[in-house]
């Protein structure tokens, strides 16, 4: 059972080359992305299918720890990231579109249930949705901007 998505658009006065080059710096995150304090690299070498590693931010008043995988990966283009534990699991997609000038980065998020999950546990995800949905559209704002103020300083 998946949660209606949450999607957002920002036009990025930065060309794909650089919106790419920020969205997949593993080592800054910390100093480019709000509220993540930590990112350690489970994989070796550049963002590609498969590169997975803990992020570190702060929800809900506290520290929270997920591992994340790329399961999808068009340079330039599209990267879909998969972080999920036990009865839930989120995926977030990041399309880049060349504008010239500039580039519109489309960040979207999916929530689902899973098959882990108990009668009870979906039926609360689905209750909670708007609230999740709310809280989802906030984190995808600032992450947008952040790329945004981070590629354009680039530029």
């Amino acid at each position: 059972m998946a949660n209606p998505s949450q999607s957002l658009s920002r036009d990025i006065a930065a060309e794909p080359t650089r919106v790419w080059s920020v969205l997949t710096d593993l080592e800054r995150a910390p100093e480019i992305h709000p509220g993540v304090s930590a990112v350690e690299k489970l994989t070796d070498g550049p963002v590609r299918l498969g590169t997975r590693w803990r992020e570190t931010r702060a929800a809900t008043g506290r520290d929270e720890t997920h591992e994340r995988e790329v399961v999808e990966h068009e340079a330039l283009g599209l990267l879909r990231i998969a972080e999920g534990e036990g009865k839930t699991r989120s995926v977030t997609t990041y399309t880049l579109t060349a504008l010239h000038p500039g580039t519109r980065l489309t960040a979207s998020v999916d929530e689902e249930a899973t098959e882990d999950a108990g009668t009870l546990a979906k039926m609360a995800m689905k209750v909670m949705a708007p609230v999740g949905q709310q809280l989802a559209k906030r984190s995808l704002t600032a992450n947008l901007d952040a790329i945004a103020r981070a590629a354009e300083a680039r530029a």
